[in-house]
């Protein structure tokens, strides 16, 4: 075995020695000893740097420029839909209840069915309306705030739910407008604080998503 390992070891360096390209064998004891001075820790596999591979942030496929945040026009179609079929729901339970407690007195029978399926429709479409219309004026004057403010903060919120709100009650007469008014300042107001839980208290927000 001892001849043979050397009789390899001897061919091998007689051909390093003849072509001239023999490379010269450590041990790993001299290898320890080596500083690796001026070298990246890049990986064999990909050979990149690591470092480049860890995201501290979340990112997005943007176009150039944009923000990272929805604006209030990208909200404008989902508040709107999302209150519809809010309102259509909640008018449809209220119909529902409204049309068994009026038609109580009579049995169960193909008229009782019509009244109450009247009823349910009529009331769904009705709140469906409310809320629908509700939406639409917060979003188009939350847009117009933006665009005229060039800015996007919590005072568009107030000040678009307390105009959405005078607006709405504003056939009434002033009175009403007043009241609708205050009710919209207070529901944004409140909305605004719930957003910015975080920044009043340092904890930790309940709710990581604005919907402006």
């Amino acid at each position: 075995m001892d001849n043979n390992s050397q009789g390899s070891g001897g061919f091998k360096g007689g051909l390093g020695g003849l072509f001239g390209g023999g490379a010269p064998e450590y041990s790993n004891t001299e290898l320890a000893g080596v500083p690796l001075t001026g070298m990246s820790p890049l990986s064999p596999y990909l050979n990149v740097d690591p470092r480049y591979l860890i995201q501290d942030t979340d990112e997005f496929i943007l176009p150039t420029g944009a923000n990272k945040t929805r604006g209030r026009f990208e909200l404008a179609f989902f508040t709107i839909g999302g209150s519809c079929m809010t309102g259509a729901s909640l008018g449809a339970l209220n119909g529902l209840r409204m049309g068994l407690k009026e038609t109580r007195d009579m049995a169960w029978s193909k008229p009782r069915n019509v009244q109450i399926l009247n009823m349910v429709t009529r009331q769904g479409a009705s709140w469906a309306n409310s809320l629908g219309s509700v939406a639409l004026l917060y979003s188009a004057f939350g847009v117009a705030i933006e665009k005229a403010r060039g800015a996007e903060d919590d005072i568009n919120t107030v000040a678009a739910g307390t105009l959405t709100g005078m607006l709405f009650k504003s056939s009434g007469g002033l009175k009403s407008a007043a009241r609708g008014g205050l009710v919209g300042l207070a529901v944004s107001g409140a909305y605004a604080l719930y957003s910015n839980w975080e920044h009043l208290t340092g904890s930790s927000s309940p709710s990581s998503t604005r919907l402006y």
